[in-house]
């Protein structure tokens, strides 16, 4: 009888322990995931501005529109470093709410990426035009979003590499294509492979389709003709309303 119950205890406190250890690994997992993509989003947004920066042979200055484009992407590495100590709460976070014009906003982001692009042998260019495209959102997630899914196509695809912005049925369509040889598997595959271990790609797409989610929204693939196309979907903002909610 004593034997037995020292044998259930035994069970049991390997069971607690196991536990344990799991809970522990799976906190360590989740704390270098967060490092992982806190570096992800530093690299890239400093790496564009860094490029961006760099002036051409008889130039002093850049343009105001390329200074706003790398302000952009500042602010991007800035958040990055707030989700990294805990206090940005990540992409599915929204701090601010604003009328968010997509179209100024996708300008921008690739105005920042050009650079980045011409580095790597790439162009990028911007399609859309009609109604006006805007959402209520915080703006530097979006921006977030929007330069994940450039900076995989110029990093992924081959050029060109192209953005158009539409709106249909109450949707703001983002769609970034490229010509290279198209997505290795779905979405919600590839933004799940950084936390099973099973390299880095994928990384910017899982955080592109949180801040989607965040605005209501959602990233999906499209049908392309050649590359890839990925398409970020957010709810048109409604007139007369000043908030997201």
């Amino acid at each position: 009888m004593v034997s037995t119950a020292v044998t259930v205890a035994g069970w049991v406190a390997a069971g607690l322990a196991g536990a344990l250890a799991a809970g522990v690994l799976r906190a360590y997992g989740d704390r270098m995931e967060a490092v992982a993509r806190a570096c992800h989003e530093l690299r890239g947004p400093l790496t564009a501005a860094r490029l961006g920066l760099a002036l051409p042979t008889g130039q002093t200055l850049p343009s105001p529109t390329r200074l706003r484009a790398i302000d952009t992407e500042l602010g991007r590495a800035a958040l990055a470093l707030d989700d990294l100590s805990g206090t940005g709460g990540g992409p599915r976070r929204l701090w601010r709410l604003d009328r968010v014009d997509v179209r100024a906003l996708v300008a921008d982001c690739v105005e920042a990426w050009q650079a980045s692009a011409s580095a790597a042998g790439s162009a990028v260019t911007v399609g859309g035009s009609g109604a006006e495209a805007a959402v209520w959102g915080d703006r530097l997630r979006l921006a977030q979003a929007i330069g994940n899914l450039v900076a995989n196509a110029i990093e992924h695809g081959r050029a060109p590499v192209g953005v158009d912005v539409a709106v249909r049925g109450g949707v703001v369509r983002v769609a970034v294509s490229d010509e290279g040889p198209g997505l290795p598997a779905p979405v919600p595959e590839l933004r799940q492979r950084p936390r099973r271990g099973r390299g880095p790609r994928g990384r910017g797409l899982a955080i592109a389709a949180e801040v989607a989610e965040a605005h209501g929204g959602a990233l999906v693939s499209a049908p392309s003709r050649r590359g890839a196309r990925l398409v970020l979907e957010l709810p048109v903002a409604v007139p007369g309303r000043d908030s997201a909610n």
